[in-house]
């Protein structure tokens, strides 16, 4: 048995990547709950130890000190002359639970008869059980430390709508409203997932993943662009529309840093790096600006823009472009400036600048008009008093 159990240690720590104090903790527990089940009470205080280096197996089990002729339950409890034969300073002692006083203790170790054959038969399942449980604990916790970050996987199985990748050490999924619209999934193949949340589960932990969400743009250019990391260049804000076009607003924060051409990178490499691991998707990189017409106008991009006009009550603005650019500022489907509404956080109608024109020609011409039809009344009174005879006379005279 002895051998058996540091072999079985050994090879569990390599197969299951587990650290051996733990699986050490976990079989001592196990074989704890063994000798409490077969040997002695299941309300006994019993604890094991596995010798490391010899693969022996200790009991020790603890039991309350009473005055002697008063022992009920003799796996619970020891009298005082046996236990002062363990313990000379052992007493009988009251619990005093509003004290926080215990009663006195004494531990020994338990020898029992064929332990080693009984124990290894009842611990098989419960040291299973723990193993699978602290298993479980150590993915949860390392890949909890990996929320917010992109990983690299390769997909498992499909099953309906739900790709399973593997990440190594475990498994995420990927459920059907965190995939690209469009995208298709394969056995084996490679892809990068963003991790969204490690939640645990009475089946063990569950890993959502995304090629979806926002933030697996920005991490993506982290990956491509070592400047967001030494500070000199940062993503202000993503709007995106998975599987089709994102915008993402950078700023420069070193004087003589292109931001929009730190992303891009020499030939567009970086970008298009970012766009392949998303399976093509379009994405603008636009200047930030602090002033909201230049930040609107920008956002807009590849969009020449006239004019911006603001609502600062309604959040509202009104951009006016040339006649040939307006089916391109507001993209197919109104994509262009839903994701440029989305950036800025304004609310962005756009209208032609010939149709501003024309309003502004309307206005010139009424305006014109009243100015004729004064002058045409004037005129008129003239010709109407140079033709009165009275009033010729009078001044004849």
């Amino acid at each position: 048995m002895q051998t058996n159990f540091l072999a079985a240690i050994n090879l569990i720590a390599e197969e299951k990547n587990l650290p051996r104090d733990i699986i050490i903790e976990t079989v001592q527990a196990a074989l704890a709950a063994a000798y409490k089940k077969d040997y002695s009470d299941k309300d006994q205080e019993a604890r094991a130890e596995l010798d490391e280096e010899t693969g022996e197996v200790h009991i020790y089990e603890s039991k309350v000190v009473v005055p002697d002729g008063e022992v009920e339950n003799e796996f619970l409890q020891i009298s005082l002359t046996d236990a002062k034969k363990i313990d000379k300073k052992a007493v009988v002692r009251a619990a005093d639970l509003e004290n926080e006083i215990e009663p006195y203790m004494v531990e020994m170790e338990a020898h029992p008869e064929d332990f080693g054959r009984v124990a290894a038969q009842t611990a098989k399942q419960v040291i299973i059980q723990r193993l699978r449980e602290a298993e479980r604990e150590i993915v949860f916790t390392e890949y909890k430390d990996k929320e917010g970050l992109v990983l690299n996987g390769s997909v498992q199985r499909v099953e309906g709508s739900m790709a399973y990748v593997d990440l190594g050490k475990a498994t995420g999924v990927l459920f059907a409203s965190e995939q690209i619209p469009g995208e298709r999934y394969y056995t084996g193949q490679r892809l990068k997932v963003y991790v969204v949340r490690v939640e645990q589960t009475a089946r063990g932990p569950q890993i959502v993943l995304s090629r979806a969400h926002s933030s697996m743009v920005k991490h993506l250019f982290e990956l491509e662009v070592p400047e967001i990391e030494a500070g000199s260049v940062e993503i202000v804000g993503i709007a995106r529309e998975a599987g089709i076009r994102s915008k993402v607003a950078v700023q420069s924060n070193a004087a003589g840093v292109d931001a929009v051409g730190t992303f891009v990178g020499g030939r567009g490499s970086r970008v298009q790096a970012v766009m392949s691991d998303l399976g093509e998707e379009k994405i603008d990189i636009i200047p930030y600006a602090d002033d909201a017409e230049t930040f609107i106008a920008n956002a807009l991009s590849p969009t020449k823009v006239v004019s911006v006009t603001l609502n600062e009550t309604d959040k509202k603005a009104v951009v006016r472009v040339p006649e040939d650019q307006l089916s391109l500022a507001i993209g197919k489907q109104g994509q262009n400036v839903r994701l440029a509404a989305k950036l800025t956080g304004w609310n962005i109608d756009i209208i032609s600048a010939d149709e501003s024109r024309i309003e502004a020609a309307e206005a010139a011409a009424a305006a014109d008009d009243k100015a004729d039809l004064e002058s045409s009344l004037i005129d008129a009174i003239n010709s109407q008093a140079d033709a009165d005879p009275t009033s010729g006379h009078a001044s004849n005279e």
